[in-house]
């Protein structure tokens, strides 16, 4: 039984301290969390980080929990970043990844985006696997904040 449905929505001030924590629990059970820090300034500004330049925020709720989120980040009037996709540890392997992400991909078709780039570190094997059985490519490796990080680009159909 895979449970209650996904609802997908767009992420309001009220939200900030469920996607906190989603954002830490996801980044934990995967071993990839450097400590809080700066770099996660924009999970305290979302409205002006994303939704106010141009990207988009979307967060999704189980039975009126929220437990997956994702986003994209404007970079240039055709490029677009997909960034802090995240599912609660308790939620994972529902499909509700593929949801967000198919979701955030719309969303930038309709904002006019053409290009999405994104990056995962390599201990999220199931975050690659996403992202290439989606089209996405790999361009790249770096070092981020202690880590090895694939950076993926797609371009969107019609774009």
């Amino acid at each position: 039984m895979r449970g209650p449905a996904l609802a997908i929505r767009r992420y309001r001030e009220a939200d900030h301290d469920a996607v906190w924590a989603v954002h830490n629990l996801a980044l934990h059970q995967v071993g990839a969390h450097v400590g809080n820090g700066p770099w996660d300034d924009d999970l305290h500004h979302i409205g002006e980080v994303y939704l106010a330049a141009g990207g988009e925020f979307l967060v999704g709720e189980c039975g009126g929990r929220l437990v997956a989120m994702g986003a994209l980040r404007r970079l240039s009037a055709r490029r677009a970043e997909v960034a802090r996709m995240r599912v609660h540890p308790d939620y994972q392997r529902r499909g509700f990844g593929q949801a967000i992400l198919t979701r955030l991909e719309a969303r930038a078709a309709e904002l006019g985006y053409a290009v999405l780039s994104l990056g995962t570190t390599v201990q999220q094997t199931a975050a690659q696997r996403l992202y290439e059985k989606n089209g996405y490519a790999e361009t790249c490796r770096t070092r981020m904040h202690g880590f090895d990080v694939i950076r993926y680009e797609k371009t969107l159909q019609g774009r």
